[in-house]
């Protein structure tokens, strides 16, 4: 995989994350930027409009609206995807799956003839729903059975577990 064109988006957020505290620069940020360098690929980092509080217990409480309401509008939208062979997806797990932010990135494109290869970091869920969130959304990809799964508590230390999956 580290020889074809690939992209990674992600979603990723700083500030209070459970069991590591107020951090600068968020865990799946940190994986996707391991998975950057070593692929040489290209980021792209989906981003709410209306950003979650820095306060971690405030923070799963608008992610729980916005994940009941489906409204998390983004900066702005992923660019053309066409050129890509590989896409990797990144996500925190919220409620039980990914952010509603990146549900609303990934409708608007067409994934047909990409290979997906899916990541996430959490605390204790594991991939939790976010494979099959993401091969209901990315309809004619080949999403790869391989997802790999990080604890937040230990992005920082990963970058081999990431270089062995790739």
């Amino acid at each position: 995989m580290k020889d074809k064109k690939s992209l990674i988006i992600y979603f990723s957020r700083a500030d209070e994350n459970y069991s590591v505290g107020y951090i600068t620069k968020g865990n799946t940020q940190i994986i996707a930027e391991y998975i950057s360098e070593i692929t040489n690929g290209d980021l792209f980092k989906v981003e709410p409009v209306i950003p979650y509080s820095k306060d971690y217990n405030k923070c799963i409480e608008e992610a729980k609206v916005r994940t009941s309401t489906h409204n998390a509008p983004i900066k702005e939208s992923i660019p053309d995807i066409s050129d890509y062979e590989v896409i990797y997806i990144g996500s925190p797990i919220y409620w039980g799956g990914m952010p509603e932010e990146l549900f609303t990135a990934l409708k608007e494109k067409d994934f047909t003839g990409k290979i997906i290869r899916v990541f996430t970091t959490h605390e204790g869920s594991g991939l939790a729903s976010v494979p099959s969130q993401i091969k209901n959304i990315c309809n004619g990809a080949n999403i790869l059975d391989d997802a790999i799964a990080i604890r937040g508590s230990q992005a920082l230390n990963s970058k081999k577990q990431i270089l062995e999956w790739i």
